[in-house]
């Protein structure tokens, strides 16, 4: 008897490992080429211990070192935290296993969710250097400290512990990895580990960042806040963000012995009254175990489902890094003239809550007829690679920036002039375009999302050019005609042997516009513990014009404590204050002001000002 090929095709059929198969795929998870490798692999150990260290609510401290090995192709990487450590018994399954991690089920904003970062690396390391990693970690001052050397068995995706010992170590918790990978350094270039370092401090303002690169040279990327970020809370799925194969499995799996617990237990923004008129709908009994519903009752469940309305996702789920906090990690990295951020309301795709921040910082420093840097963001981890086909890059590039102060050849791509865009995603679930996590997929609601917060930062930066612009216009022009008719009135004066007439009148008559000039001037009180930052506001109006005045000025304010306003016929309102000022005599002025007590230096650097029942050429200011 001929034995059918079937047979023997399936002698040759078996399972393959994770290990083994990102083994011969490593392009997958960004390990394209040596210097992306580089990159990659530090990115991976940072966000590590990033998360890490925000989950246990300490200030993170991270040291980075890469040395030279004797092989010129292979370089040593460090990177150490002072987060809570991990449990010996761990070790080895968080460094040695791929698809291994504490967040895959959870819903929640974090850099990783995989488990795969940190093991890929170990895995690349194995596979270009044979060498194992070493692990370093404690867990508290009265625990011993762990040693470590670990490596991947391929086979079967599970860690052999090479070696293992207890040592003294000088810190009282943390975690050190280190591993030698065949790499390469770059400097100068915008994808590389001083850039990624420095990006992540841009949108990580609570973290000091230690970094000494292969020839030695030390940097310090210094914390501006002392605080850490609010933590993002845990939460369940959306019913529109559920598909019917994982609404099966949650039928499946669930403890509910009702499935009308079972939809306002599993699931957010159902009700009991929403899940007792889902299942009318569906004509499913409440009574009924949830894992005995029928597969021809779970698809008329899921589409009922997904016709009905619910709210959107609760989003204290997300951590947005929130625009203040912003504006002080761009102006401590970037040196500008001016810098704007936005943070957006969040919103949802797909059942997914996200939210999106954007910023721009121009003039300075910038080089003005480049194309503008572009720094993008998910869950605050830097996405260096694959810039084109990304959803954000798309948002800048369907903007027209022309009418916002920026160049942009041919009416389309990315605008060019002294500018630095930012743009940072905040989400449960990033929809990235691969495992390598370099760039978001094109979903409709995010592009729209980017576009609306980029045009909101063009418009300040608009403003902000145009508002320049008019006041050194008028300046000079102010300027020109107090040099000139003084003496032109001089002259006639002695020509006609008659007294000399006021030039008031004249000035306004030439001038004819109303000028509202701010300053701004950051000092300190107190001493010691007692010290305070205040920021002293001033604004000053001008009547360049021959008839008296009067109108309403409006000044946005931080969510801060607001002292010491004049004069006093003011307003406060959340986040404004107004006055009623006038009547404000031809060729006279104004000084009005108020102090801000709280704010770090650069942290309220431009006054926003707003003017209704004021006719006429107004400079300074924009309408109400």
């Amino acid at each position: 008897m001929v034995v059918p090929y079937a047979e023997k095709m399936a002698e040759n059929q078996k399972e393959i490992s994770i290990s083994d198969f990102f083994s011969k795929n490593r392009q997958i998870l960004g390990f394209d080429n040596p210097s992306k490798a580089m990159l990659v692999s530090v990115k991976e150990a940072v966000d590590n211990s990033l998360d890490a260290c925000e989950e246990a609510g300490i200030l993170p401290v991270i040291n980075v070192r890469i040395q030279k090995t004797d092989d010129r192709d292979r370089f040593r990487i460090t990177v150490r935290d002072n987060g809570p450590g991990i449990v010996k018994q761990q070790i080895p399954n968080v460094f040695g296993r791929l698809l291994y991690g504490s967040r895959f089920h959870s819903i929640r904003q974090s850099r990783g969710q995989q488990g795969i970062g940190i093991s890929s690396v170990v895995l690349y390391s194995q596979l270009t250097t044979g060498k194992t990693i070493t692990v370093i970690s404690k867990i508290g001052e009265d625990y011993p400290c762990n040693r470590m050397e670990i490596q991947i068995n391929t086979k079967n995706n599970r860690p052999q512990i090479i070696s293992s010992e207890v040592i003294l170590w000088d810190a009282s918790h943390g975690t050190e990895f280190s591993c030698e990978i065949e790499g390469r350094y770059q400097k100068n270039k915008k994808q590389t580990v001083h850039e990624y370092l420095r990006s992540t401090a841009i949108v990580n303002p609570h973290v000091d960042i230690y970094f000494e690169d292969p020839d030695g040279e030390k940097f310090h990327f210094q914390k501006v806040v002392d605080k850490m970020p609010e933590p993002a809370k845990e939460s369940k799925p959306h019913p529109h963000g559920t598909e019917l194969g994982v609404l099966k499995s949650m039928l499946q799996y669930t403890e509910a012995k009702k499935a009308s617990s079972f939809l306002t237990n599993e699931f957010a923004r159902i009700s009991p009254r929403g899940a007792r008129e889902i299942l009318e709908k569906a004509s499913i009994k409440d009574s009924i175990n949830p894992r005995r519903i029928p597969l021809e009752d779970i698809q008329t469940l899921y589409s009922v489902i997904q016709d009905m309305k619910f709210m959107s996702p609760p989003t204290d789920c997300l951590s947005p890094i929130g625009d203040r906090l912003i504006r002080k990690g761009l102006r401590k990295e970037i040196d500008s003239k001016f810098a704007y951020t936005v943070t957006r309301e969040p919103r949802v795709f797909r059942g997914t809550p996200f939210q999106v921040e954007a910023g721009i910082v121009y003039g300075g420093e910038l080089p003005p007829g480049d194309t503008v840097q572009v720094l993008r963001f998910a869950n605050r981890v830097p996405l260096l690679y694959s810039q084109g086909g990304c959803a954000m890059t798309h948002a800048i590039e369907k903007i027209n920036w022309r009418p916002y102060g920026l160049e942009q050849r041919g009416g389309k791509g990315l605008p060019a002039g002294p500018a630095v865009i930012l743009i940072h995603i905040a989400s449960t679930n990033v929809p990235f375009t691969s495992e390598s996590k370099e760039a978001v997929a094109d979903v409709d609601e995010i592009i729209e999302e980017c576009t609306r917060a980029l045009m909101d930062c063009g418009r300040r930066v608009k403003s902000h050019i145009n508002k320049k612009k008019k006041l050194k216009k008028v300046s000079e022009k102010y300027t020109l005609i107090k040099e000139i008719l003084p003496e032109i009135a001089r002259k006639s004066s002695d020509i006609l042997e008659r007294p000399q007439l006021p030039l008031e009148e004249v000035i306004t008559k030439i001038m004819n516009v109303h000028v509202i000039d701010s300053g701004i001037h950051y000092h300190e009180v107190g001493e010691g513990e007692e010290k305070q930052p205040v920021t002293e506001v001033t604004i000053r109006v001008q009547n360049y014009t021959q008839k008296e005045r009067k109108f309403k000025l409006a000044v946005k304010v931080p969510d801060t404590l607001v002292q010491g306003v004049y004069p006093e016929t003011y307003r406060m309102r959340p986040g404004v204050i107004e006055w009623d000022v006038g009547p404000l005599l031809p060729a006279r002025s104004l000084h009005l002001g108020f102090t801000l007590v709280g704010l770090d230096r650069d942290e309220y650097e431009e006054v926003e000002i707003f003017y209704s029942k004021l006719s006429g050429e107004v400079i300074g200011a924009d309408p109400m």
